[in-house]
């Protein structure tokens, strides 16, 4: 009975790791700049349509183990949901935030050159730093993104949050986080709405500043704000 059981759990993560696949590619930009990403695709289906793009930001420098951690653990499960998951690599290990704002338009421009994605509005998405990251580039040009996954994030010293004004934005914070981010969720979230943005905000019960996500509020939130179709 528990070789039945451990085969069954095994031919499960078989089935899930075979939904979708990922790939490390090196892809220049139109300013010239090369970007290394782990790109994600949903396994392709019979007459399946485009999927719809999210760009996913890791946290801390942004460098290629924490892209590498990242796409295997968020950006798998949302792959796995129908869509396809860009996770860049920082060129010079200071996240996507600041000057390196810039590539992330840059990278959606050149991706959206692929049949296989969306055209249309895609998704950011970062993790701490990642998610501080992703309020920058939407601020600086809003019409260009359905949404944001803030998953954690407070919201970067200095930034314009007018433009984001109407913006979906999922933000989550673990309640346990080591950093404190917990005791500012309220003051983050009232910043965005005071902004005009649509926040969907709350704490991870049990949870530290790195967190599993609550797919229970986040699949809904997602098929509301960019829908994904898939033949699984």
């Amino acid at each position: 009975m528990k070789r039945l059981i451990l085969q069954s759990i095994s031919l499960c993560l078989l089935c899930a790791a075979t939904l979708s696949h990922a790939e490390r590619v090196e892809i220049t930009l139109s300013d010239g700049t090369t970007l290394g990403v782990y790109l994600l695709h949903p396994e392709p289906q019979s007459n399946t349509p485009p999927h719809p793009l999210v760009i996913l930001m890791g946290g801390g420098s942004g460098e290629e183990g924490i892209a590498r951690d990242v796409q295997g653990g968020v950006g798998q499960d949302l792959a796995d949901r129908g869509y396809v998951v860009a996770v860049p690599v920082s060129p010079n290990a200071r996240s996507f935030r600041g000057e390196n704002n810039r590539l992330i338009p840059l990278l959606v421009e050149a991706l959206k050159k692929d049949e296989r994605i969306r055209k249309g509005k895609s998704l950011l998405a970062g993790i701490s730093n990642g998610g501080m990251s992703a309020l920058e580039v939407a601020a600086a040009a809003p019409q260009e993104y359905a949404g944001i996954m803030a998953i954690p994030a407070l919201v970067p010293r200095g930034l314009n949050l007018r433009p984001l004004a109407g913006m979906p934005i999922y933000l989550r914070i673990g309640d346990q986080d080591e950093a404190g981010w917990q005791d500012r969720l309220d003051e983050t979230a009232a910043a965005l709405r005071a902004a005009g943005a649509q926040v969907d905000a709350g704490l991870v019960f049990m949870s530290p500043h790195m967190f599993a996500m609550e797919w229970e509020t986040l699949d809904p939130w997602l098929q509301t704000i960019l829908p994904a179709q898939t033949d699984n």
